[in-house]
């Protein structure tokens, strides 16, 4: 399998992971349960899961009022697009 695409669908696992670590925290702030820590989401988001931090950020109206996560999510979409171009560009 081509290297460039093992990496894209990495990313979709590791964003789809992101996306329900978002949801799951969002209900767990609801109900005043045990959270996912800031940590966990910002790493998640940075290495791989950066789409679907946005978009759990976005539609679960979660986290947005933080500035850090914005610029993590930002700068892990960056780096995820850094990573294929170099992949595609060695190949």
């Amino acid at each position: 399998m081509e290297p460039l695409l093992i990496l894209l669908i990495a990313y979709a696992a590791v964003s789809l992971l992101t996306f329900i670590l978002y949801g799951a925290d969002k209900a767990k702030a609801k109900k005043g349960a045990w959270r996912v820590p800031e940590k966990v989401l910002l790493g998640f988001s940075f290495f791989g899961g950066a789409v679907g931090g946005l978009l759990g950020m976005t539609l679960f109206r979660h986290k947005t009022r933080h500035w850090y996560f914005w610029l993590v999510n930002f700068l892990g979409l960056a780096f995820m697009a850094g990573a294929a171009a170099a992949i595609a560009l060695l190949l």
